[in-house]
């Protein structure tokens, strides 16, 4: 059992205050307090040069957690022409009780709307969900999601409040479909829980652009099953690649968070296969933890820590 949970995502931003507001005032989200990551062995982890220096702040979403980070010094902004179909694209889906009033606070306050018009109800093949893409203030894109009765995780009809509930899934964009499950279900363990092809008129509001034919595939972790991963693979049309995937201190930057269940023999398996290192191997970290980070096909960066690490992540 490589993959047991995905723990948290990280993403990079460039105004650590200035996007926790957002996420607290925008999205209504509990932000804590700020925090200094000084263990030297993150920046070996992280592929950063020694004397990089961090700040962050936790966002607690329901039960799940996503983590801003702020470096100094910085990397390279968010790309300023991005589409859904880049190579680069990794949302967060956020469940919403009552996903028309959490977009009309989100319309009060001016994001960068990804989706044409209101929220878009997808048809039943995709499983009858309704969405509404966005980005926050660095850049980062972000889903709000309402789940119909019978589809998605229980825990998402067990809860009655009418905000954010948690987020359910990070979605990536993917070229290579074949080449991706290869690397997340055969190396990593996840399992393929659903399969769709969405297409037509509603993907294209939602997507804001045109003639879209997206696989989609859930990837679940073998012990916790949400939130889990999500590939994208656009069919048509092509998005866009970067000549370098983001570094760490790049704002672009959005990495999956993962416990893994025997981390020392995974290294070694990923090693043998030709996995690309972020880390020198396994780095010990000073709260008693290990972990290493790898790269996906497509640069997508993957943190996996084992048990210590992950409910000690400072």
């Amino acid at each position: 059992m490589p993959v047991t949970r995905l723990i948290r995502v990280s993403i990079t931003v460039a105004d650590l205050a200035g996007t926790a507001a957002f996420y607290r005032d925008a999205l209504g989200l509990e932000v804590g307090p700020e925090r200094s990551l000084h263990d030297p062995a993150w920046n070996a982890l992280l592929g950063l040069r020694p004397g990089t220096r961090a700040r962050a702040c936790g966002i607690v979403i329901g039960q799940q957690a996503l983590d801003i980070v702020a470096f100094e010094p910085p990397g390279r902004p968010y790309p300023p022409e991005r589409t859904s179909d880049d190579q680069w694209f990794q949302h967060l889906a956020l469940v919403c009780g009552n996903i028309v009033q959490v977009s009309r606070r989100l319309e009060a306050r001016h994001p960068g709307v990804i989706t044409r018009g209101s929220p878009v109800h997808l048809p039943p093949n995709t499983g009858g969900v309704t969405a509404f893409k966005f980005r926050d203030p660095e850049g980062h894109p972000l889903e709000l999601i309402s789940f119909p009765a019978g589809v998605g995780a229980p825990l998402w009809h067990e809860m009655s409040a009418d905000g954010i509930l948690g987020y359910d899934h990070t979605a990536i964009a993917v070229m290579d479909l074949e080449r991706s499950l290869s690397f997340y279900s055969g190396l990593l363990g996840l399992r393929v829980a659903a399969r769709s092809l969405n297409q037509g008129l509603e993907q294209d509001e939602l997507d804001a652009l045109a003639h879209c034919e997206v696989d989609v595939r859930a990837l679940e972790p073998t012990v916790v099953a949400t939130p889990h991963v999500e590939l994208l693979h656009y069919r048509t049309p092509r998005g866009r690649t970067l000549p370098a995937a983001p570094n760490a201190n790049d704002v672009a930057a959005a990495i999956q968070v993962h416990e893994v269940d025997a981390l020392d023999p995974l290294v070694g398996r990923l090693e043998a296969e030709g996995v690309l290192f972020v880390s020198p191997g396994v780095v010990s970290l000073d709260n008693g933890g290990k972990a290493a980070s790898i790269r996906d096909p497509d640069g997508h960066m993957l943190l996996l820590v084992d048990a210590v690490a992950a409910e000690r992540p400072d």
